[in-house]
């Protein structure tokens, strides 16, 4: 068990289910329940590593299943990570209202407790599901196979996974999306992709969020943004507000052009 978040120690549920054995569903251990790297003080380390190995590998066996069925079905899914606190639902429920009619989607929630991002989600207009994962402390993919079958994705849509807010085990864990989006805010520290330079450097996209605060913080976005260069060269940077609008066309033509991405792949790969 992670020392530090405790993940593993207490059973799964998707769409509120418990194991079909107590009457329902689609509920499981959460993969967690081996032990992450972050525990390599305690004298067993060798076998710790090798637990976290065959953890990893099994995950990264139902992520490849996850993608192809997603690649087979033109779907474009996104994994949205970030602290607690970063303005994610808010984002999501911007998004949403943005697309919704424009382009079909769903969205797969993951909270260690409550329904409450899920009803949000519903609210706005899309279709979602709630993971409840306990006392874990990220989705695995597993749990996005189950999810999935419960949704029912429509052909060539979006589909966004709002992560449980941590910046730490998330990064291991592969869901079978196309890209990780980390989401910084500015009311955090311009470190953070220092301090958890996994996820950042794991990641596609960063949202340097909750931008129309900056006249009231003492927050360098510049900075934050040069951090996170040195971890990832490579990682575009939108800076975005869900308030004020900032930011939210460019992040929109991003999404619509991924999903354009992934129909023409599917079509390609019909043809083949």
């Amino acid at each position: 068990m992670c020392a530090t978040c405790g993940c593993g120690s207490r059973d799964v549920l998707i769409g509120g289910k418990r194991p079909a054995r107590r009457g329902g569903a689609l509920a499981f251990r959460a993969s967690g329940s081996g032990t992450h790297a972050h525990d390599s003080a305690n004298p067993a380390q060798l076998r710790i590593v090798q637990v976290e190995r065959d953890l990893l590998a099994k995950n990264d066996e139902h992520a490849g299943a996850n993608r192809r069925q997603l690649a087979g079905q033109g779907i474009f899914a996104l994994n949205l990570v970030s602290s607690p606190g970063s303005g994610k639902t808010t984002l999501l429920v911007k998004t949403i209202d943005a697309l919704n009619g424009a382009l079909p989607l769903a969205v797969i929630e993951g909270d260690q407790q409550t329904e409450n991002d899920a009803a949000r989600i519903r609210a706005a207009g899309a279709p979602a599901i709630q993971i409840n994962t306990g006392r874990g402390c990220h989705l695995d993919a597993q749990m996005i196979e189950q999810a999935m079958q419960q949704l029912d994705l429509r052909e060539d849509s979006l589909l966004l996974i709002e992560n449980v807010g941590n910046l730490v085990c998330p990064a291991s864990f592969d869901l079978g999306e196309a890209h990780k989006v980390v989401i910084l805010s500015v009311t955090e520290g311009e470190d953070k992709p220092l301090k958890y330079p996994d996820m950042f450097r794991a990641a596609d996209l960063m949202l340097l969020n909750k931008c129309d605060l900056l006249p009231y913080l003492e927050f360098d976005a510049g900075l934050a943004v040069e951090y996170a260069h040195r971890v990832n060269p490579d990682l575009q940077v939108i800076r975005i507000s869900a308030k004020s609008g900032e930011g939210m066309a460019e992040w929109l033509e991003w999404i619509r052009a991924g999903c354009r991405k992934a129909v023409i792949s599917k079509l390609a790969e019909h043809v083949e």
